[in-house]
């Protein structure tokens, strides 16, 4: 066995104990942290693969930005662990299926073997340099690939206009300001004059001393 493909048993091994821990631990702060790292394993396996850019930008998009807000929101709002767990038992013969589904489809795979593949030969530009993966990626994203990728943009932008539109809603608890009525105030609307009429105290006439015998 090489180092290659040590180093790739370790990290399957590692990121298949990341995955479990994910759906098993009952804390979701410790779910969101097995689950960043399943995601360096991954890309670990990517590196392996000489996919150096889909290594990196695992790492800088899921678990530098994803994750971290993942974090952020679990740990900002109070998640009741008792209401997630209801249910549980009403949806797990669905759950079951489709998880014995994908282990069959995963088993079929796995049962013809690993076919190892020699290792790619680098493309070689006109001016006789290797072209990196990074470059070839993009042209083929924006060659062959070019309507999906317009179809993958348009949905990911409705699912932002979704979202967008889903949250912004008018809460009777929250005090709003707004800017335009701010500017268009005037000092008369601030402060009001209101006559008063002039109170005038009655005086007490002051005790008679009384005369001693």
């Amino acid at each position: 066995m090489d180092v290659q493909s040590a180093l790739f048993y370790a990290f399957a091994a590692v990121l298949l104990f990341a995955a479990m821990r994910v759906i098993t631990v009952r804390n979701p702060v410790h779910a969101a942290l097995y689950l960043i790292l399943a995601f360096f394993q991954a890309a670990g396996v990517w590196m392996l693969l000489r996919a150096e850019f889909l290594s990196i930008t695992l790492v800088l998009v899921y678990v530098g930005a994803v994750m971290v807000l993942f974090l952020f929101v679990v740990m900002m709002i109070e998640v009741n662990l008792d209401t997630l767990k209801q249910g549980f038992w009403n949806h797990f013969p669905l759950a079951a299926s489709i998880g014995a589904v994908l282990a069959l489809e995963l088993a079929s795979v796995l049962m013809g073997g690993f076919r190892s593949a020699p290792a790619p030969v680098p493309a070689l530009d006109t001016n006789g340099g290797t072209i990196s993966n990074t470059k070839e990626l993009g042209v083929a994203l924006y060659t062959d690939y070019l309507y999906p990728l317009e179809i993958a943009a348009v949905i990911l932008l409705v699912a932002i206009i979704a979202a967008i539109a889903l949250t912004m809603r008018k809460r009777k608890d929250n005090k709003l300001q707004d800017p335009a009525d701010q500017i268009k105030v005037q000092p008369a609307d601030r402060l009001r004059m209101v006559k008063l009429d002039p109170v005038h105290q009655a005086l007490v006439p002051a005790a008679t001393e009384e005369p001693k015998a």
